[in-house]
């Protein structure tokens, strides 16, 4: 299996995050590290459209490939590298953002979809440990059916509690009032596992109303009927997308609390 980590320079609310140093190595080659820890990951690429990411990627031994600077999105820019891959191939995307990010995830996501033929993508998915997490909005929830394949996505709280909000008033207010609220809703876990031929498909599908809303680009898989396997794991990740994401990151590693 091939895991491709998209990597791109320019950041809004991080500027070069990817390159910041955590613990004497920049994020991305923490995130790099994880990936190559994965059992049944054969190879790990960095796609690229920095030459400063290339380099610092070279110069650490590891593999890199430079890309259009065009790309709207991680998964447009993985798809370049499928492209030159042996037919039939299972990649996995995973975020150049997710320095915590477990092998044991990558290794469930890749599972999902390579023992079962019905899987489009996988992704995974891990508890809400605070209620702070479940109101951001850069934090993405994901519904299930039954089965485990995604039902929504979604920047908001899903599903709704209506009885609680009824009587607390607002789903901020219930907010400790309700113990066992959090362990109604699943965090969405930024990694993905594709067949080389759906994600080449993938990409080449128009953007749709409801991914342009809630700007999550898996919802367009969904809309256009993409079974996406959801697998449940136990080790949660940080995405790095603020400064006190990164804050928090730094804490972990700097006092070695975090177990990889």
């Amino acid at each position: 299996m091939i895991a491709i980590i998209p990597a791109r320079f320019a950041s809004t609310r991080l500027p070069a995050k990817l390159l910041l140093d955590i613990c004497g190595k920049p994020l991305l080659l923490h995130t790099l590290d994880q990936a190559k820890k994965a059992a049944n990951v054969s190879r790990v690429i960095v796609a690229t459209d920095d030459e400063r990411i290339f380099a610092v990627v070279r110069a650490n031994g590891d593999e890199a490939v430079m890309t259009s600077p065009g790309h709207q999105s991680g998964s447009d820019r993985i798809a370049e590298v499928a492209e030159s891959l042996p037919e039939n191939s299972i990649v996995v995307n995973v975020q150049g953002d997710e320095p915590l990010i477990s092998p044991r995830t990558i290794e469930k996501t890749i599972d999902a979809i390579l023992f079962d033929a019905t899987v489009d993508i996988s992704t995974a998915s891990e508890n809400f440990e605070n209620f702070e997490d479940l109101l951001n909005p850069n934090v993405v929830k994901v519904v299930t059916d039954s089965n485990g394949f995604a039902l929504y996505f979604s920047r908001a709280p899903i599903p709704f509690p209506r009885e609680a909000v009824m009587m607390h008033g607002s789903l901020e207010n219930i907010r400790g009032s309700v113990p066992t609220l959090l362990s109604c809703y699943r965090k969405h876990v930024g990694i993905y596992a594709y067949r080389r031929e759906h994600l080449l498909k993938f990409t080449q599908m128009e953007q749709t109303v409801l991914e342009q809303t809630e700007m999550l680009e898996q919802l367009r898989a969904l809309e256009n009927g993409a079974k996406i396997k959801v697998v449940e794991v136990d080790e949660s990740s940080v995405s790095v997308d603020t400064q006190a994401d990164f804050d928090k990151v730094l804490e972990i590693l700097e006092n070695r609390k975090y177990k990889i």
